[in-house]
């Protein structure tokens, strides 16, 4: 499942967003820093309209979407790699996800204080990846310490240690992990030390619900940090994401539109996210069940099958695929086949986003 970790300073919105993507999260959303002293986890399904569209076709008795785990970790402050603000406590839960949601307040409101006094996503974007930055130092100058003695008669050492220097030289010119190209061979070696600049970052631009779908001058330099980065950005509103959950689901899609966006924040963020990591989506359908599964871009069919069970894969035979829009074209499996476009697919096949596939393996 993917794990997306919530941070950014104190009062930009973080707990009001994660209790919104996540209804039933017991997180508070009080206006004070720190008021979020454990991490609250969330799981939430990921909105796929095709999923309803695929399981009413085949009739099926269950719609099980794919999910995403949200983790929103308490505000970091300035000083958080040495400490500062419980900090210490709060990186090392950052370190378990495979994303980082980074909220930045772009939205101005007397009445929720601001931790450093005034409004400047640039400074408070340079505070958080400074952190990030200054902990991964620690980290690896530990790491490098350990491995000074097996310099000498492990290769493996070696080579670990001249990717953990490239790193070390990366982030003390105040660049990013993420920016160091490493070997497959380097990257499972450093790998165990969790880097938080390593990881993909989503800035998620807090704004007003009346400036989401126009911005404002805040949200162009999140923006422009993000492609200077080769990061992504979502312009999202906590004010927004928590009216929705008042309302029936039949009306959040006319309550959108009357803002002028065409989604919510989830489904916004999610997206991003996805692209971000590389994901993809395939399905599998029949009575029983329709259900969406998450696999890397790249994957072949075996790999794919091995997602729902490591059987699957080891004894892949073909795979019986077909586009979700053709199938729907269709109408059924039966007329795809007649009209020949339900495929059996091999070993090589580089599953496709919105594939529908039922494999066909040996025990």
């Amino acid at each position: 499942m993917l794990k997306a970790g919530i941070v950014g300073l104190p009062n930009v919105g973080k707990s009001t967003l994660f209790n919104a993507l996540v209804a039933n999260a017991q997180a508070q959303a009080a206006n004070f820093p720190f008021c979020t002293i454990e991490p609250n986890t969330g799981v939430v399904a990921v909105p796929d309209e095709r999923l309803r569209h695929i399981s009413d076709l085949s009739r099926s008795r269950e719609i099980i979407p794919t999910r995403v785990e949200f983790v929103d970790i308490a505000g970091l402050v300035k000083g958080a790699s040495q400490g500062e603000g419980l900090g210490n406590k709060f990186l090392a839960n950052i370190r378990e996800v495979d994303a980082i949601v980074h909220v930045v307040r772009c939205f101005e409101d007397g009445d929720v204080i601001h931790v450093s006094g005034s409004v400047d996503p640039g400074r408070d974007a340079e505070v958080i990846n400074l952190e990030l930055g200054l902990a991964d130092l620690a980290q690896i100058e530990k790491r490098r310490e350990r491995l000074k003695k097996q310099l000498r008669t492990s290769k493996e050492a070696q080579l670990e240690d001249d990717a953990l220097a490239r790193l070390q030289a990366a982030l003390e010119a105040g660049a990013a992990a993420r920016s160091v190209a490493l070997s497959p061979e380097e990257t499972a070696l450093v790998k165990p030390l969790g880097l938080l600049t390593a990881k993909p970052i989503i800035y998620a631009i807090n704004v007003s619900e009346d400036e989401l779908a126009t911005g404002n001058s805040h949200t162009t330099t999140v923006r422009e940090l993000a492609d200077r980065e080769g990061a992504a950005a979502v312009a999202i509103s906590a004010q927004v994401e928590a009216e929705l959950i008042a309302l029936p689901e039949e009306e959040r899609q006319e309550f959108l539109e009357g803002l002028g966006v065409s989604e919510g924040g989830l489904r916004s963020l999610i997206r991003a996210t996805y692209d971000l990591l590389g994901l993809r989506t395939y399905f599998t359908t029949g009575e029983k069940e329709t259900r969406a599964w998450t696999i890397r871009a790249g994957m072949t069919a075996p790999q794919a099958a091995g997602v729902i069970h490591s059987d699957f894969e080891r004894g892949f035979i073909r795979a019986q695929t077909i586009g979700c829009a053709q199938l729907l074209e269709a109408g059924s499996l039966v007329e795809a086949r007649n009209r020949g476009w339900l495929r059996s697919e091999g070993k090589e096949y580089v599953v496709a986003e919105g594939d529908v596939m039922e494999f066909l393996f040996n025990v």
